[in-house]
């Protein structure tokens, strides 16, 4: 395990509940570091680093009173550095309207440029550590986790729950709950079910130039007749073979089509080809 544990890293988001969030993240490098010492053995000290990249929450990004989304991204934002986050994405705050404009993008950057720059929090590990709260609610979200984590091994492990539509399931009623609770006002979105206004002024959101499809469509046809196509076809072929073969390292003969300037949908339809299209269970 030493031999690829150190390469490991892991992706988060980031909600509101600020403090449940650094609880959460304090949670999670106690669990590696746990798991890869009693379970899987682990001598290299660098193996039991939870090296982990947040984003904050695209979910609770509102299209009502937008500007209010920069508070809660740079809330998200704060929560994940005081958990100890590597690296972080911070949201735009004009992501439940269209894609970022550029301004919005900029004052993403620098929600995280002040957090990292001004504040200090960078400076010190584990700044809330120590704190009773902080501490009691991170031991009770490791102990609800290993619960969660006997309850899939009960099911068989990872992919019999997801064949099963367990996690499917277990989403879609956190989603359903937790929309009835913002309709019941039992959890106030600010400028949605409390200190709302009728009339939204407008912002300026990304329009893409449609050129830029069109530009795209004629860089990848010109891609077609440049490359060598019986090349494209050969190794192609091989990645068929090495898919159809459940022992194979699928790795390398990915990387020759890349090399070789297949498009990644030529890739994705050799997969399909063999593999067919994943449908999940449904769930009521």
């Amino acid at each position: 395990v030493d031999d690829f544990a150190p390469r490991l890293s892991f992706f988060f988001n980031c909600g509101m509940d600020f403090f449940e969030e650094v609880a959460k993240f304090r949670a999670a490098r106690r669990i590696w570091a746990r798991v890869m010492k009693e379970k899987f053995r682990a001598k290299d000290p660098r193996s039991t680093l939870l090296r982990f990249h947040t984003q904050t929450s695209g979910a609770s990004l509102t299209w009502q009173q937008p500007l209010n989304n920069i508070v809660r991204t740079a809330i998200e934002a704060f929560a994940a550095v005081l958990g100890g986050t590597q690296s972080l994405h911070t949201n735009s705050y004009d992501e439940a309207w269209a894609l970022p404009s550029e301004e919005a993008a900029t004052i993403a950057l620098r929600t995280q440029q002040i957090i990292a720059e001004e504040t200090g929090v960078a400076d010190v590990i584990d700044p809330l550590g120590g704190s009773y709260y902080v501490e009691s609610l991170t031991d009770e979200m490791e102990r609800r986790a290993y619960e969660y984590f006997d309850k899939i091994e009960s099911l068989g492990g990872v992919l019999p729950a997801i064949k099963s539509g367990f996690f499917q399931k277990e989403i879609a009623d956190t989603a359903y709950k937790y929309q009835k609770q913002i309709e019941r006002c039992e959890k106030v979105i600010v400028g949605v079910n409390k200190y709302a206004v009728k009339e939204q002024p407008p912002i300026n959101t990304l329009k893409v130039d449609v050129a830029a499809q069109e530009r795209q469509i004629r860089r990848l046809k010109e891609l077609r007749m440049r490359r060598d196509s019986s090349r494209v076809k050969t190794v192609l072929e091989n990645l068929r073979r090495t898919l159809e073969d459940e022992k194979a390292n699928c790795i390398g003969p990915i990387l020759d089509a890349v090399r070789e300037y297949a498009t990644l949908g030529e890739i994705v339809d050799v997969g399909r080809h063999v593999f067919g299209d994943w449908r999940e269970p449904g769930i009521l």
